[in-house]
């Protein structure tokens, strides 16, 4: 079990944070790395239970209250009662990170309305209701962060992501919205926009097919879902106060 690093320095101390999709991936990554910094994690997962309750026992390592919820975030009514419970349990809300989301890739031409409209209805609707839901408590609040998950592929477009690309896209201009609306109230709002990230999508790819796509990564290989993790606690803390409206890429220089 992961346990409190005393070397650590605690950016969060006290901070009360909700991570969607936080059972996996850079979801998890995320959850750990705000709770090594001292933030209370509500750890939101839509189906795997277990592995939401190992990175909570992992969370709660480090010394904060870490808890588990299950939600399907598309579910306007379902995240308002999640909100409402996170805000009872962790006595308010600090940082909302909205990581939540899903692929069902084809191309356009043979995309299903059903698969497109899912994948909206998770990455961009769930964004919106989870943060519609949380504004109240955040504006409560004396410190506001929100933190966006988008991907490169909202900058670029990727074949067969048509549905994915468009719901990340949406994130962003989510986000500069926001920002813009809360900025007077000192809450920021930002997007981080992962590259190729070492997760279970890419390790379900042929390794043939992930080599090739190295080829355009500057730096030649993957990045880690900590690298992920690393830029959010940094935008959730007191060192990017002055940050908002912004997507950072954490890429190795696709994009440069």
């Amino acid at each position: 079990m992961m346990t409190e690093d005393t070397n650590v320095p605690r950016l969060l101390e006290g901070r009360r944070a909700i991570v969607t999709g936080g059972s996996r991936g850079i979801g998890r990554a995320i959850a750990l790395d705000l709770a090594s910094h001292g933030a209370n994690v509500a750890i939101v997962y839509a189906g795997q239970a277990e592995a939401a309750a190992e990175v909570c026992d992992q969370a709660a390592g480090f010394g904060v209250t870490a808890k588990t919820y299950q939600c399907d975030v598309s579910d306007f009514e379902a995240s308002k009662a999640l909100c409402e419970q996170v805000v009872a349990d962790l006595g308010g809300i600090d940082i909302v990170v909205n990581n939540a989301g899903i692929t069902r890739d084809n191309l356009l031409m043979r995309m299903s309305e059903e698969d497109f409209d899912r994948v909206i209805a998770v990455n961009l609707k769930g964004v919106f209701n989870i943060t519609h839901h949380l504004m109240r408590p955040l504006l409560r609040s004396p410190y506001g962060r929100v933190i966006n998950i988008t991907s490169v592929s909202a900058l670029q477009g990727t074949q067969g992501q048509a549905n994915y690309a468009a719901s990340k896209a949406g994130m962003i201009g989510f986000t500069k919205t926001l920002a813009r609306e809360v900025a007077a109230r000192q809450i920021t709002c930002n997007a981080i926009a992962p590259g190729l990230i070492d997760t279970d999508m890419t390790g379900a790819m042929p390794e043939g097919a992930l080599e090739a796509l190295k080829v355009f990564v500057p730096m030649r290989r993957t990045g880690a879902a900590e690298d992920i993790a690393h830029a959010a606690t940094f935008l959730a803390s007191d060192n990017a106060s002055y940050i908002t409206g912004q997507v950072l890429q954490v890429d190795g220089g696709l994009r440069i």
